[in-house]
């Protein structure tokens, strides 16, 4: 899937916005917590985690981890139906690709990729996306390949910032997370770590960062 993004963006000039898509471009724990509920389970926010704060409605039971990765499976497979956009992200992500390359980069299994890519895409977000459980660094340091771009990364997890910066040094790392409950509970981030609130927040400082003019 990567091979046609590769050669799209191989005679490209234009800045590059990286974003990754659970809690960055689509709602996660939010919905994740609701297909629990259906499923007669809770999210817990004690913690910045899954394993450990899921438990059951009647008991208060943690769910064992097998559990946990079986309904983390379930949930991705129906994920357009659980699934929002983040507040702002549309409008946001629509002026930027006026002046910008945007590639989604979402860590889930790529046997997924299909019903994500159909769901960004009712939602008219059409940026071409890549599903790998793979480290994000290499994944971006080839989409930036020997271009001279700016470059931006977008991701609310903060190992997945280190891999970036070992990978490919000069883009800029910035942290966004819809989720403000979790957001709170975050590992602390790196002084290199840009920090936007919401994707309005967001869209200003990476036209500050590539040094584009407002849209």
């Amino acid at each position: 899937m990567i091979d046609p993004i590769l050669e799209r963006l191989s005679a490209s000039r234009r800045p590059l916005v990286v974003c990754d898509v659970d809690e960055v471009v689509l709602e996660f724990l939010d919905p994740f917590d609701h297909y629990l509920n259906s499923v007669g389970h809770r999210l817990h926010p004690d913690s910045f985690r899954l394993h450990g704060n899921i438990r059951s409605l009647s008991g208060d039971i943690a769910a064992a981890d097998d559990m946990v990765e079986r309904m983390q499976e379930e949930f991705f497979a129906s994920q357009d139906r659980w699934q929002t956009l983040a507040r702002g992200v549309d409008r946001a992500l629509d002026s930027l690709s006026r002046d910008a390359d945007i590639v989604f980069l979402t860590a889930m299994p790529p046997r997924h990729h299909d019903i994500r890519r159909a769901l960004l895409d009712r939602h008219r977000l059409d940026f071409p996306m890549i599903a790998t459980e793979e480290p994000k660094g290499p994944v971006v340091a080839g989409l930036i390949g020997g271009r001279d771009v700016p470059a931006v990364f977008v991701d609310d997890i903060a190992h997945n910032h280190h891999s970036v910066r070992s990978h490919a040094p000069g883009c800029i790392l910035m942290h966004l997370m819809a989720n403000r409950t979790f957001r709170a509970l975050a590992p602390a981030l790196d002084d290199d770590v840009v920090i936007a609130d919401d994707w309005s927040h967001a869209e200003r400082l990476i036209r500050e960062h590539l040094g584009l003019m407002r849209a």
